[in-house]
């Protein structure tokens, strides 16, 4: 993650980066790779090996790194208004031809004006839609919905919480959080310790200073429970949705246009 001296310039150590941004959500999430898994095997399932991408709020680029590993025919749109993620992306895919970035605000209704293609085969996106509350989600599911071919897909994993289940969803919680304490005590980086870290990179100081100018500190939506999401994707267009992946606190919603 360093700074390393490159002749009489410097460079920076992006994949160090990207796998420091991984180790951090993997902390949160343990089977974080479970479900890209499953988003990728649906992409191949639905849309077959060689899709065009959007990589909807992509930070890193983790499922950009994922699906062309995988694909190495797809292509790859990544969009985000995190200008630190989006220098660590850039860095990362800087010369693949495949990886085209858009910086843009899932919240200004035209940000679809600035992306380069007018329909994709998948749409995907992960850990990154729980910060809007339900109207914007929903306009955004709209949004998709125009963007997705028909045929095509959408997927969304992320936290999907059940009203109806609160002592269950209280038990997953604790047993969750006890998991990470111990976690921590091993060395894991927590959120905020990741984020001081990049403020204190000279290639990340100044993005880094830029997106707490965005953001402010890290702030959840509502979070509404899976079923919300499969009946808001059918009411924005999409013939079929549901969930193809869970785990005791997460999903992976398919919708299928």
């Amino acid at each position: 993650m360093a700074e390393t001296v490159a002749g009489a310039g410097t460079s920076t150590d992006w994949r160090g980066w990207q796998d420091s941004w991984d180790r951090q959500q993997e902390w949160y999430m343990p089977d974080r790779e479970e479900r890209f898994r499953v988003m990728l095997d649906m992409v191949e399932a639905c849309v077959g090996p060689a899709p065009r991408v959007l990589d909807l709020a992509c930070g890193t680029g983790s499922i950009t790194d994922r699906l062309l590993k995988r694909f190495p025919e797809a292509v790859s749109t990544g969009v985000d208004l995190d200008p630190a993620l989006l220098a660590i992306a850039e860095g990362t895919f800087a010369g693949d031809d495949r990886v085209t970035f858009v910086t843009a605000d899932l919240k200004d209704p035209h940000w679809v004006r600035s992306l380069p293609y007018d329909s994709y085969d998948a749409v995907l996106t992960a850990t990154a839609l729980h910060w809007l509350h339900s109207e914007p989600l929903a306009a955004l599911y709209g949004q998709i919905a125009q963007l997705v071919r028909d045929g095509g897909v959408f997927m969304n994993a992320d936290h999907m919480i059940d009203p109806t289940t609160p002592r269950i969803n209280a038990a997953e919680r604790a047993h969750r959080h006890a998991q990470m304490d111990r976690a921590k005590a091993g060395g894991a980086l927590d959120w905020a310790e990741w984020w001081a870290l990049a403020a204190k990179d000279p290639a990340l100081a100044a993005p880094t200073a830029k997106r707490y100018e965005i953001y402010g500190e890290h702030a959840d939506g509502d979070m509404p429970a899976a079923a919300w999401h499969a009946e808001t994707l059918r009411a924005a267009g999409f013939a079929e949705a549901r969930p193809v992946w869970a785990s005791p606190s997460d999903t992976l919603l398919l919708a299928l246009k």
